[in-house]
């Protein structure tokens, strides 16, 4: 691991530590933390139904389609989603008929890694200018149809948990609610908006950027506040298995399927493997805001992955050399 990430990582936690006392010493919540439930769902909900849509939006217009590096993409994201749907299908083998959107939700946490904050400085740091291309590549995409597809999947065991409901208004439950969604509405609205060639105006344009830019230290508070709610004392085995997940099974995916299935090689697989191995992103304590359920254990898992991602970080870095 690089100088340079290892002071970004320091600087995450730092931010974390910074929401945490916070809460702990009554700066948000009031003394006591009565309140403190009650303010970290408003800056959730303030995250989710504003900033993160902002960034969806922007991002989606801005996408120079032509330009992308379409095989690498696809040796990342076919091996990601067969993953992520792979994991899913464990998560509802296990599920808890009241908790319907428990399964994606714990599945975000094993896919949804921290592609901005920490992959960018990584990618920059070890591959140099190409593999930071290739990376904001795949960043321009990863939340868009990784998250697109997690809010499909939460929302389609949200309407089939109701008895009453037939298989025609489960289908249409599930479209309405998936599409008037503050991630999927933005990205298509975003994707009208690019392939219309009409083009963004400075002041629309940097009015989205500055919501945008609030994502990362408000998501970062977030984690710090949360975790001085729930803490991290019977959550750290749930913790260590979505790290594993996350940190380890998910990069050895990719990688396999990557090189001997697309054939990629040098910094192309260098940047994808390492994409996968990310620790879990703050989003899914998002997403788990969103859907009331798995706060705890996304806290956890965020906080647990990226200390265990300054030893594992180094070990992919191991075995990307040894394959050359």
């Amino acid at each position: 691991m690089t100088l340079e990430v290892f002071f970004k990582l320091l600087a995450i936690f730092a931010m974390v530590a910074l929401g945490w006392l916070s809460g702990r010493l009554g700066w948000v919540g009031g003394k006591g933390g009565a309140g403190l439930p009650g303010a970290v769902k408003a800056l959730s909900d303030v995250a989710f139904m504003l900033f993160v849509p902002a960034l969806l939006f922007r991002t989606m217009a801005h996408l120079d389609f032509a330009t992308l590096p379409w095989a690498t993409l696809v040796a990342f994201f076919v091996p990601a989603t067969a993953y992520l749907l792979a994991v899913y299908g464990l998560a509802r083998r296990r599920r808890d008929p009241s908790d319907p959107a428990a399964p994606a939700t714990r599945t975000f946490s094993t896919v949804y890694g921290n592609a901005v904050q920490l992959g960018i400085p990584m990618s920059a740091a070890l591959f140099g200018a190409q593999g930071l291309a290739l990376h904001v590549a795949m960043v321009s995409l990863h939340g868009l149809l990784l998250i697109t597809l997690l809010t499909v999947l939460v929302e389609l065991d949200i309407a089939r948990a109701d008895r009453a409901s037939t298989l025609g208004s489960t289908v249409r439950a599930t479209v309405r609610n998936a599409v008037l969604h503050p991630v999927t509405l933005p990205v298509l609205i975003g994707l009208v908006w690019n392939l219309s060639g009409i083009g963004l105006h400075p002041v629309p344009d940097q009015t989205l950027a500055l919501l945008a830019s609030a994502v990362v230290p408000v998501c970062l508070v977030l984690i710090g506040l949360s975790l001085a709610q729930y803490g991290l004392k019977g959550r750290v085995r749930q913790a260590v298995g979505l790290s594993a997940l996350k940190l380890g099974v998910m990069p050895a995916v990719v990688l396999v399927v990557a090189h001997f299935g697309f054939g990629l090689t040098g910094v192309p697989l260098g940047v994808v493997v390492m994409m996968a191995a990310l620790p879990v992103g703050s989003n899914a304590l998002i997403f788990a805001q969103r859907y009331g359920t798995g706060q705890a254990e996304a806290t956890a898992g965020i906080v647990v992955s990226t200390i265990a991602f300054t030893a594992t970080a180094s070990v992919w870095l191991l075995v990307l050399s040894a394959v050359g």
